[in-house]
């Protein structure tokens, strides 16, 4: 048979007496089962869909039977595991409703919106069926023109239109979802305002969730009206959406509070206060590391707040680490703690580069696959440097050495940052 139907007339259980013989249970394994809810105005029974299905042929779906006599009883039976509704369009408008002739269907359409419909129209009336498509259904069906064979394809199909329909809605909604998100995470990426300044500025972002375009790592660069420049880069332990938003919004303070005036101690004790009330939890803590460059570019001071220290490489010479040890704790980890700022020599042209430590974090190919570390870096930096390379094409080629080192994609977030006076290379 093309569909062995099983009639349930009104109980709402969902179970009911074959009205043909059961097939073999290794069959019904294989079966497709579909719930049928048949909603007609009909109490000699007219409409014999057990039977119609019954005399259909063979395709292997058993369709379930239910039966309502009124919109009221359809809606107590129309349950989760109805697949498909069959609405006669002559039935009885609902209390209150127009005298619009698709009314009992548009009422089940409200009821039913993630359930297939089809309606069930007199021959003589092609345009009412025309219409009832257009509303909604996924199909019509002629009550004078029907049979077995149709009504079992006609489920059949509208379900699956019903599906494909709804997978089609997600798909765009998921898509304006990427879209807003990507629109936003662009929008929150910062903008460096470096106006008036003779530095050089590069950066290379690079999340560690999948698809996503930020992560908790975080950087910014700021010129001052006094002519100081300040870098900064941070990381907040984690890297998924939640830690994303926190980097965002500390960066942002950064920005605000380096305009009002303060740095080092009196800054970092800020974002503290900042990241201890934006926080979901009191495990959450970030990493940072601040340089505020003089107007002259020959020094500058240095905060580090349980963060790597950058990397500095004067004209003709090799890549060094700044120094570290008067660095203090990351912020939210000790309630009163204290960032000194340290004084450091840049010289008359150099490149200066910030970093996270997702970089080193990566794994390399030496005996037990260690991680790539600081001295790691500092020879790969130099490698670079040897080459010839600064500014944007040394970050990529340092993000994709790191990379290929660790075999593949970098777990972490990765965020470098790069900044340049005098041509160091040149």
């Amino acid at each position: 048979m093309d569909a062995t139907a099983v009639t349930d007339t009104g109980t709402g259980t969902g179970t009911g007496t074959p009205t043909g013989a059961e097939a073999p249970a290794t069959a019904d394994r294989d079966r497709t089962d579909l719930t049928l809810l048949v909603v007609e105005d009909d109490p000699a029974g007219a409409l014999a869909v057990p039977e119609l299905l019954d005399a259909a042929g063979a395709s292997g779906t058993r369709i379930r039977i239910r039966t309502a006599r009124n919109l009221t009883e359809a809606e107590r039976l129309l349950t989760d595991d109805v697949h498909c509704v069959l609405v006669d369009l002559s039935l009885p408008a609902p209390r209150g409703a127009s005298e619009d002739p698709l009314a009992p269907l548009r009422h089940v359409l409200r009821l039913a919106p993630r359930h297939a419909v089809l309606a069930l129209a007199p021959s003589a009336d092609p345009e009412l069926a025309a219409e009832a498509v257009r509303v909604g259904a996924q199909d019509h069906l002629f009550r004078e023109e029907l049979d077995g064979r149709l009504l079992s394809r006609a489920i059949r199909y509208a379900v699956e239109r019903k599906r494909n329909d709804a997978a089609k809605v997600k798909l765009a909604e998921s898509r304006l979802r990427a879209q807003e998100n990507a629109r936003l995470e662009r929008g929150l990426l910062p903008t460096p305002l470096l106006d008036g300044s003779d530095l050089a500025f590069a950066a290379s972002y690079r999340p560690g969730r999948s698809r996503a375009l930020l992560g908790g790592d975080f950087y910014d660069v700021v010129r001052t009206p006094d002519g100081t420049v300040h870098a900064m880069i941070g990381d907040v332990c984690g890297h998924g959406p939640d830690e994303a938003a926190l980097g965002v919004e500390l960066r942002i303070a950064w920005r605000a509070l380096t305009f009002a005036g303060l740095c080092g101690d009196e800054l970092l004790s800020t974002l503290q206060q900042v990241l201890e009330h934006e926080r979901e939890s009191e495990e959450i803590f970030a990493t940072l590391c601040t340089v505020d460059i003089a107007p002259d570019g020959r020094r500058a001071g240095l905060c580090l707040a349980g963060h790597p220290a950058p990397l500095v490489a004067q004209r003709g010479g090799t890549a060094r680490l700044l120094p570290y040890e008067d660095g203090g704790p990351a912020l939210g980890l000790l309630p009163r703690a204290r960032w000194p700022r340290r004084q450091v020599e840049l010289g008359g042209a150099w490149s200066l580069l910030l970093y996270t430590d997702g970089l080193i974090e990566g794994r390399t190919a030496g005996p037990g696959s260690p991680r790539l570390g600081q001295d790691g870096m500092v020879g790969m930096i130099n490698r670079q440097l040897a080459g010839g390379l600064h500014g944007e094409a040394l970050l990529e080629s340092a993000m994709a050495e790191a990379r290929a080192l660790n075999g593949g994609e970098l777990t972490d977030d990765v965020a470098l940052l790069a900044l340049e006076r005098g041509g160091a290379r040149g």
